[in-house]
């Protein structure tokens, strides 16, 4: 370690926080040395192996490369690292991905024989290294106090990590760096820019304005097809372009990470290139302003690569990449106006990723989020929807524990959902698992799975078959990963105790059914009607395109869905025997009596209906119980609402009248079925509904006692002198009666009911009104002279006296001739 680098200024400080505390958070900047330093200072001090974590394998490769280099010697004697599918063993230094340590430490919560575990880079936020700094954390508490650990990170508000691991001592290093000029494009890009072509345009503009300064230019792109596409385009620079990203192999890897020879060289690269590596000689950044995350996808239902503007916290941290040796240039691909609009921060991934393998991993730690030192919780939510879908796996089992079965896919290092399938159909689903995991080859073509698993055992014959073009790279990768499934599982005993309903299953090589085991709530089953439409398990709606070769098929699987929440276009789909879905899931296929209102058909419907979650298998006509019909015709009553012929109209108008009397207005009458329910069970209809009279229904729901104090406070009927009874009309302001003028001759105090006065329509003998009144003595002794003056003449034999308070009431004519 001859070249001093900044980081070298606080080793000594660093060492004394690990010593004395057993945990420190180191924040230095990108170039500082913390990757290929640090381990190397605490080898001496931490008795034990020293894990370092790595968010990526490309950096793991390269940072246990240099530290080997710093010893003197090749990776695989003090210094290893390990991955996914790559190990080479070391003694004293292991560089791991994230994946692997969450592995290590949930099979040996103890970790024995490490002595210090640090999380390198730990500012990107990974929701692995979250879960990973949490159960090391618990673990050290409970088994481990001499278990030291050190959180790393080049930008990272390093209080509240501190505060997290018990107030650990913070050390910070300056790092070093130069002036670096930002130049942005004049005006932002067209609505229809192309990513790569403008991007390209932007680096050979660098290269030309750059040309005295010399250097390395270091362009950040989103991903590996970006970079290919960029690099196609650059042929006429001069400079060397050299690809850089995780998918590569490890040859062309170390030709980025080496120092430049005579010739200028253009490097181009994801996201890794921001932190985790250093690449000798840059002096120019072309930073295209994108990243690509993980970002949880409900169209999948599983974590994608999403590709979203970069935030202003990782734009910085590409600029000061051209900062490192000399003063530098920093290209950005979008105008100085669009900055302001860019996040300040990429969000934790924790807060927007699949919670699924959280979910499991939390399950067979045996804690839930509250009991773990996690920086960001998980959301409530989508920790609530992922732990629905693992119990749908048969992961977790009553109270949310883990089963054997969960156990088993916890091993595997896949999406839950493909861990059973693999675990269920063995190793001829390894194809699929691994098309699964990784990109689609076959972006464009029809909807059909089988496609791309063609194209994945034979590309040559199907692209001699078929006229679309192939991703080649993606299915490299799906190769790959597929050979290591296949050994996985015939190397290890990954199956636990399987759901007894698809015993008869396991090792199944038809894509349909392999698909329905991982993805069970995307069983899609065909509506009626032209339109290729499908109702999912799940509940959810998805459309195919109508000239798509799957669109006649009556099931389906629908692996991949562009997450629309209303009805999704389907992506990715396999056809599925009705046969082997009835076989896979007979332990969740169910007989379902419905009996429901119809408000398209205007009636009651019952059905016995077969189904599996929202799908209706077959259904067939119920001849269901009265009280079951009863309570579906109330809900068509909610629906249509209440009928309300004049006589039940007047007992409610009464019944809101009267003190102490439960109230009658519609949404009271409507919360509560038990009181009409009675009069329902032969309502089918609407016609049905519409005649019901509510008379008898009010008058039971307010008893014996209501309804004697409604005839005294509130009576149906006024008695006139004569001794007819006259309806009472409660509809208005105050109770109204109309009664023929002659028949309250001789009423000399005005009528009231329950305290009140009647609002009385005085009728002609032709039962026309005449008069209208609420003072009826004083009737008589005003306006009558004039009333019986008009009328006298219009109805001569009817009695019109002078004084009517002294006459008897009469509804009779006089004879003819009188």
């Amino acid at each position: 370690m001859t070249d001093r680098l900044p980081i070298d200024d606080i080793l000594p400080a660093l060492r004394n926080a690990v010593a004395a505390a057993g945990r420190a958070v180191l924040v230095a900047p990108p170039g500082a040395g913390k990757t290929t330093r640090v381990p190397l200072a605490l080898l001496d001090q931490v008795p034990g192996r020293i894990i370092m974590l790595e968010p990526r394998r490309l950096a793991a490769r390269a940072a246990a490369e240099r530290l080997a280099e710093s010893l003197g010697e090749a990776v695989g004697g003090r210094v290893g690292y390990r991955m996914r599918g790559e190990t080479v063993a070391g003694s004293r230094i292991e560089v791991v991905t994230e994946g692997i340590l969450t592995r290590m430490i949930q099979s040996d919560p103890a970790l024995e024989g490490v002595g210090c575990v640090i999380f390198d880079e730990f500012h990107e936020r990974s929701l692995n290294a979250d879960l990973g700094l949490a159960l090391v954390w618990q673990a050290r508490a409970l088994l481990r106090p001499d278990l030291a650990v050190l959180v790393m990170s080049a930008t990272l508000d390093a209080e509240p990590v501190a505060a997290l691991l018990d107030d650990a001592p913070v050390v910070r290093s300056q790092g070093r760096a130069f002036p670096v000029e930002t130049r942005w494009l004049d005006r932002p890009l067209h609505a229809g820019a192309r990513l790569p072509d403008e991007a390209a345009r932007l680096v050979i503009r660098a290269v030309a304005e750059t040309a005295d300064m010399g250097g390395t230019v270091l362009v950040f792109l989103p991903g590996e097809g970006e970079i290919r596409r960029v690099a196609g385009m650059l042929g006429g620079t001069g400079c060397e372009v050299l690809p850089l990203y995780g998918a590569l192999d490890g040859r062309a890897q170390r030709a980025a990470l080496a120092p430049p020879g005579s010739r200028r060289r253009i490097v181009l690269a994801t996201a890794i290139a921001e932190t985790s590596l250093t690449i000798p000689g840059v002096r120019v950044v072309v930073d295209a302003g994108r990243a690509r995350r993980a970002r949880f996808d409900p169209g999948s239902g599983m974590s994608r690569l999403v590709t979203e503007r970069v935030s202003r916290a990782e734009a910085d941290q590409r600029r000061g990449r051209a900062g490192r040796v000399a003063e530098g240039v920093c290209y950005r691909m979008w105008a100085r106006a669009e900055e302001g609009a860019l996040p300040a921060f990429a969000p934790p991934e924790i807060a927007v990723a699949d919670l699924a393998g959280l979910a499991l991993e939390l399950a067979l730690w045996g804690a839930e989020p509250g009991d773990l030192a996690l920086l960001t919780p998980p959301p409530e939510g989508a920790l609530a929807e992922a732990r629905a879908l693992l119990a749908g796996l048969g992961a977790l089992g009553e109270g949310g524990r883990i089963t054997e079965h969960g156990r088993a896919m916890a091993r595997l290092p896949l999406h839950p959902r493909l861990a059973h399938m693999l675990m269920l159909a063995g190793a001829g689903a390894a194809d699929l698992a691994a098309l699964l995991a990784g990109r689609d080859p076959l972006r464009g073509t029809p909807a059909d799975l089988g496609l791309r698993l063609m194209a994945l055992r034979d590309a040559r014959a199907f692209a001699d078959r078929h006229p679309w073009t192939v991703d080649h790279g993606a299915l490299a990768q799906a190769r790959d990963e597929a050979r290591r499934l296949r050994r996985l599982i015939a190397s290890r005993d990954s199956r636990g105790a399987s759901p007894p309903a698809v015993a008869g299953y396991l090792g199944t090589k038809d894509a349909g059914t392999m698909a329905a085991l991982a993805y069970p709530d995307r069983i899609g089953m065909r509506r009626k009607g032209d339109d290729p439409r499908f109702v999912l398990s799940g509940g959810k709606g998805a459309v195919l395109d109508a000239a798509d070769p799957l669109a006649g098929q009556r099931f389906i699987v629908a692996v991949d869905l562009d997450g629309d929440a209303r009805e999704a276009r389907v992506r990715m789909a396999t056809p599925v025997a009705e046969a082997d879905l009835r076989a896979l899931f007979a332990d969740q296929i169910e007989m379902v009596e419905v009996c429901e209102w119809s408000r398209r058909e205007g009636r009651v419907l019952a059905r016995v209906r077969e189904r599996l979650g929202a799908l209706v298998l077959s259904d067939r006509i119920w001849d269901a119980p009265e009280d079951v019909v009863a309570l579906a015709a109330f809900e068509g009553l909610r629906a249509e609402g209440l009928p309300w012929i004049p006589r039940a109209a007047r007992l409610r108008a009464r019944i809101g009248l009267a003190d102490g009397l439960p109230p009658c207005d519609d949404d009271s009458l409507l919360a509560d079925a038990d009181w009409l329910l009675p009069w329902l069970g032969k309502a089918r209809t609407r016609a049905d509904l519409r005649a019901l009279d509510l008379t008898e229904p009010l008058l039971a729901r307010i008893g014996w006692d209501g309804q004697q104090r409604l005839k005294s406070e509130v009576p149906a009927t006024f008695t006139t002198p004569l001794g007819r009874q006259v309806p009472i009309d409660y509809d208005h302001a105050d109770p109204s009666i109309e009664v023929r003028l002659q028949e309250l001759f001789g009423v000399t105090r005005h009528p009231v009911v329950g305290g009140r006065p009647l609002r009385i329509s005085l009728l002609s003998p032709a039962g026309r009104p005449v008069q209208v009144t609420m003072d009826l003595p004083g009737f008589w002794a005003t306006s009558y002279a004039d009333v019986r003056k008009d009328m006298r003449g219009r109805y001569p034999r009817h009695p019109w006296p002078e004084d009517p308070t002294v006459a008897d009431p009469t509804m009779r004519a006089k004879p003819r001739g009188h």
